[in-house]
């Protein structure tokens, strides 16, 4: 996504009440009374009683004083207190080790000796976590039980002497009349609704003809650039567009494999209606008609070749959906991730991934998506509290499991979850053979536009560009870049970043080896 700022779960704490009742207030007390004629006795009896009331108001005084001392103390003890889920005298779930918090810039400057143990002891933690067993990939026949309709639309094998995986599908005369009407994508973008406008006008002379039964073809994407955010992926995808074998594509980010197929747009909205995979394929029906048109020796050029793609840039990590699907299953980890979904379907996808030093994105992602208030310093106290929590998870479960969390991920202030990288690579890794899979850093990217482009090209097995066509590609304005208004904001604060630099560093070590690549420690950003 950004690139012009390219320098930069769970067991959620259970909130406790503590209430405090009041002690009864002594009312009335000290109103002289009204004297009338008594014998002696009775006189000495209301004297004795007086004295006795007043001591016992006494008594009631100094209790409601030490009771409104005690709750000044909880109150203040509240406020101080680094984990704000819950008092300081109430019980707490999870005994969190104390990390840097500032108040001010200048406090950020001189963090404490014993932060900076606490932080060693946790990352220490995170390392021995990060050496576990690689997840079980579930059966391909539980993969295919959890949507039989998917499987059924999509065939286990496409069309031989087309690159891209297309396939025929009968198609009824009936559905004409309401072409995608229906499809759900165009309720929610003015563009592809323009697209099939434009679709439907010439969609018959597109069909293919077999005795008494008509097809159109069918395709899936080519290619999945599957993340992260705030890492280039917006910049990356428009300019793939530029490249002639690339171009009929209409959506970048449709969600499908990891919401809208469960019938989520946003999960905070909760559910609203599943888009059916016929609603997905339509979306890459522009490329289709184009690669039906080579085939039929329509078309000047070899269309054959031509390969579509989509920048989801949730497919990486997303999996939270099946936190909210009813299922028997026990665990704290998803039982199927979005990999296998593809994997089983299109077993020979290519894979493209964007990654950036996971402290500059963590800001990136704090100054896109947050709207209001903010600054160098609510960021730090974000991070720290998300950390706070993050490693509350750590001492119940595994790293894996707390990476996958939905709720430690909603709990969050900030999306700290999304830079730990080698966890979702590793899973992926589990399906898809290393040679599928091409990992770019948006560093490399920004700093050698067309060395990283042809990579990307060989990668995708496209041809050259021309002259022309690489001068366009390296002029196009940068997309996605960051505001106005969140530059002036400035950099992160120095403790902030060497805070997260701390936390980040043996994941980036673990990925630096699986990629036998040392640029992905960002040692030296």
């Amino acid at each position: 996504m950004s690139l012009s700022d390219c320098k930069y779960g769970s067991n959620t704490h259970t909130d406790y009440t503590h209430s405090l009742h009041s002690l009864p207030m002594a009312e009335n007390y000290g109103k002289r009374p009204v004297r009338t004629s008594f014998d002696v006795n009775t006189n000495l009896d209301i004297k004795w009683s007086l004295r006795n009331l007043r001591s016992i108001s006494k008594v009631k005084v100094v209790s409601f004083l030490m009771g409104l001392t005690l709750t000044f103390l909880i109150t203040a003890s509240y406020i101080l207190t680094w984990d704000r889920k819950g008092l300081l005298l109430t019980p707490s779930p999870y005994q969190l080790r104390p990390v840097v918090v500032l108040t001010s810039t200048a406090a950020a400057e001189a963090p404490s000796g014993n932060d900076l143990i606490a932080m060693k002891l946790l990352v220490k933690n995170i390392s021995s976590k990060l050496e576990y067993t690689p997840r079980k990939v579930p059966d391909e026949k539980d993969v295919i039980g959890t949507d039989s309709n998917l499987f059924s639309v999509i065939p286990r094998h496409f069309l031989p002497g087309i690159k891209s995986p297309c396939w025929y599908e009968e198609f009824s005369s009936e559905r004409s009349t309401d072409l995608y009407r229906r499809n759900l994508f165009t309720r929610r973008s003015k563009t592809f609704k323009t697209v099939c406008d434009h679709l439907r006008t010439n969609f018959q002379q597109h069909l293919f003809h077999s005795g008494s039964k008509v097809f159109r073809l069918r395709c899936l994407p080519y290619f999945y650039i599957i993340g992260q955010p705030k890492c280039g992926t917006t910049d990356l995808f428009h300019r793939l567009l530029l490249h002639p074998e690339v171009k009929f594509n209409t959506m970048k980010e449709p969600h499908w494999w990891t919401r809208k197929r469960f019938g989520y747009i946003r999960f905070k909205d909760g559910f609203q209606e599943s888009f059916p995979v016929e609603d997905y394929l339509d979306l890459f029906d522009l490329a289709a008609q184009n690669i039906q048109e080579g085939i039929s020796g329509n078309s000047s050029g070899d269309h054959r070749t031509l390969i579509t793609g989509e920048a989801s840039a949730s497919t990486m990590w997303d999996n939270q959906a099946w936190s909210y699907l009813p299922s028997d299953r026990e665990g704290t980890e998803p039982p199927f991730l979005a990999q296998d979904f593809i994997h089983t379907i299109q077993p020979g996808a290519k894979i493209l991934i964007m990654l950036r030093d996971p402290v500059e994105r963590l800001y990136s992602d704090y100054l896109y998506f947050k709207m209001a208030n903010k600054s160098a310093e609510d960021f730090h106290q974000k991070v720290v509290d998300s950390v706070h929590l993050f490693q509350s998870c750590l001492s119940e479960r595994s790293l894996r499991s707390c990476v996958y969390h939905t709720s430690l991920s909603y709990s969050m202030p900030v999306r700290l979850h999304l830079g730990l990288y080698i966890i979702f690579l590793l899973d992926w890794l589990t399906v898809f053979n290393r040679e599928q899979i091409l990992v770019l850093r948006l560093e490399d990217y920004a700093a050698n536009l067309e060395v990283t482009i042809k990579k990307v090209f060989d990668f995708l097995s496209v041809g050259p560009m021309s002259q022309q066509g690489e001068a366009a590609l390296t002029r196009r304005p940068l997309s996605n870049t960051r505001r106005t208004a969140d530059r002036n904001l400035g950099p992160m604060l120095p403790a902030t970043r060497d805070f997260l630099r701390e936390f980040h560093k043996p994941f980036n070590h673990k990925l630096a080896s699986v990629l036998d690549n040392k640029a992905f420690l960002w040692s030296n950003t």
